[in-house]
C-alpha cells in the first residue's frame, strides 16, 4: 500500500470508531449540532403510531370511537389465537382475520409468530452481538448508515432526536446486519424497513425480522438490495405487464406523459409502501405481506392505480401524476383502510385468475449464495 492509501485507511478506521462512540454515548454526545434535532413545534399532536402532525388528524370523533370499539372486540379473538397459535381453528381463521387487520397492540406478537422469530433467535444465540462487534472492527458501511439513521422518520417521536434510544438501536441493527449478510452489506431502503420493525420489536428481534424478510423465499427482499437490484427490475416489468393487460387506457396515458413505473413505484416495492400511503394503511399491507408474501406487493400496486384510475386519467402532465402518487396519497389517500383492503383482496383474486398474481421466476439467484454470519473475512483495503 502507498503512504496515501495507508493514510486514507487510517482515516476510515478513525471515522468508524468515532461514529460508534457517538452512538454509544447517545444523547450525552457533546457533538450534536442544532440542525440535527428537529424543532419541537408547539402546535403538534402525535397520532396513535407516534408520528407528529402540525394539527390533530382530521378523523371524526364518531369514526375514531367506532374504530376503537371494533379493534377492542377483535383484540379478544387475537389474544385467543396467539395463545393457541398451532391450533386448527387458528390456522383456519388466520388468513381471513389478517385481511381484517391485526389490532395494533397485538402486532408485535403476531408479526413475531408470522416471521418465526423465536426459532431464529433460539438457533442463533449470541450471533447478533458477534456481528455487532465485527461491525465495530470492519464494517465499511458505517458512514452511510449514520447518514440514513438521522434522515429516517424525522417526524416520529422515536427517531426525531439525534442519538435517541431508537436511533441508537437502528444504527446497531443496520451495522450488525452489514456484516451478517455481506452480499448486501448495507443499501439505502433497509433503514426504512428496519425502522418500522423497531417500532414493534427490540433490537435483536428487529435484526432477525430483517433477516427473515431478506432471505425467506416468501419475501426474498435480498434480491431488491443486491447489486443490480434484480428483483426490483422484475417487479417493475411485471407491474407493466399487469397494467398493459388490465388497464390499457391508463398504461397508454402514463406512457404518453412519460410516467414510467420506476418514477412512482420504487418505494412501493423497495420499502413495502412506506411513505407512499397513509401509515395506518401501510401497516395493514405489512400484515398481509407477512402472511402471504411478495404477491401482495404486486396486487397492492395494481390496487392503488385501479382505485385512482379516473383521477389519474384527468391529469395532464408528468409532474402532476408523479406528485400525486409520491406525495398526495401519503397525506390523503381518499378512501378508508377497510375499503382499500377489500379492493386489494379483489385484486389478488382477479390477478390470480389471470395468472398475473405471482412474479415470473427469477433469472438469477436472488437469495443469498454466501453463508451468512460466518467468520468475518476482513474487507480489502480498497473496500474500507
Amino acid at each position: 500500500m502507498t503512504d496515501e492509501e495507508l493514510l486514507l485507511l487510517e482515516r476510515a478506521n478513525a471515522e468508524r470508531d468515532e461514529i460508534f462512540l457517538r452512538y454509544d454515548r447517545g444523547r450525552k454526545c457533546d457533538s450534536i449540532d442544532a440542525w440535527e434535532d428537529p424543532l419541537f413545534e408547539v402546535y403538534t399532536q402525535a397520532d396513535r403510531y407516534g408520528f407528529l402532525h402540525p394539527v390533530a388528524p382530521k378523523q371524526p370523533k364518531e369514526a375514531e370511537l367506532l374504530h376503537h370499539k371494533i379493534e377492542m372486540e377483535r383484540l379478544k379473538k387475537w389474544v385467543k389465537m396467539n395463545n393457541n397459535w398451532d391450533g386448527a381453528a387458528t390456522k383456519k381463521n388466520l388468513p381471513r382475520r389478517i385481511m381484517k387487520g391485526i389490532p395494533d397492540r397485538m402486532r408485535s406478537a403476531i408479526w413475531r409468530k408470522l416471521l418465526d422469530l423465536d426459532r431464529q433467535i433460539r438457533e442463533n444465540v449470541g450471533m447478533y452481538e458477534r456481528m455487532l462487534q465485527c461491525a465495530r472492527q470492519h464494517s465499511p458501511d458505517i458512514r452511510q448508515i449514520d447518514f440514513d439513521v438521522n434522515r429516517q422518520f424525522r417526524n416520529h417521536l422515536f427517531y426525531r432526536e439525534r442519538y435517541s434510544v431508537k436511533q441508537q438501536s437502528l444504527f446497531r441493527v443496520l451495522a450488525a446486519y452489514s456484516m451478517y449478510n455481506t452480499e448486501i452489506g448495507y443499501c439505502q431502503g433497509m433503514s426504512t424497513v428496519a425502522a418500522v420493525l423497531l417500532m414493534y420489536f427490540d433490537e435483536e428481534d428487529t435484526f432477525w425480522a430483517l433477516d427473515v424478510l431478506m432471505t425467506n423465499p416468501r419475501y426474498a427482499m435480498h434480491g431488491l438490495y443486491i447489486v443490480g437490484f434484480p428483483k426490483l427490475m422484475r417487479f417493475l416489468a411485471h407491474h407493466d405487464r399487469i397494467l398493459t393487460k388490465c388497464m390499457p387506457s391508463l398504461k397508454k396515458h402514463l406512457d404518453k406523459h412519460e410516467v414510467h413505473s420506476v418514477l412512482y413505484s420504487l418505494k412501493w416495492f423497495f420499502v413495502i409502501f412506506i411513505e407512499r400511503i397513509p401509515f395506518s394503511l401501510c401497516l395493514r399491507v405489512w400484515d398481509i405481506y407477512m402472511m402471504f408474501g411478495e404477491r401482495v406487493l404486486t396486487a397492492m400496486a395494481y390496487t392503488i392505480l385501479k382505485i385512482h384510475k379516473s383521477k389519474l386519467l384527468r391529469m395532464k402532465d408528468m409532474d402532476q401524476v408523479t406528485d400525486f402518487l409520491q406525495t398526495s396519497l401519503h397525506k390523503q389517500f381518499g378512501y378508508d383502510d377497510d375499503h382499500v383492503i377489500k379492493v386489494l383482496q379483489n385484486s389478488m383474486d382477479e390477478l390470480k385468475k389471470l395468472k398475473l398474481l405471482n412474479l415470473p421466476p427469477a433469472s438469477a439467484n436472488e437469495l443469498p449464495t454466501v453463508p451468512r454470519g460466518q467468520t468475518v473475512v476482513e474487507p480489502s483495503a480498497q473496500t474500507k
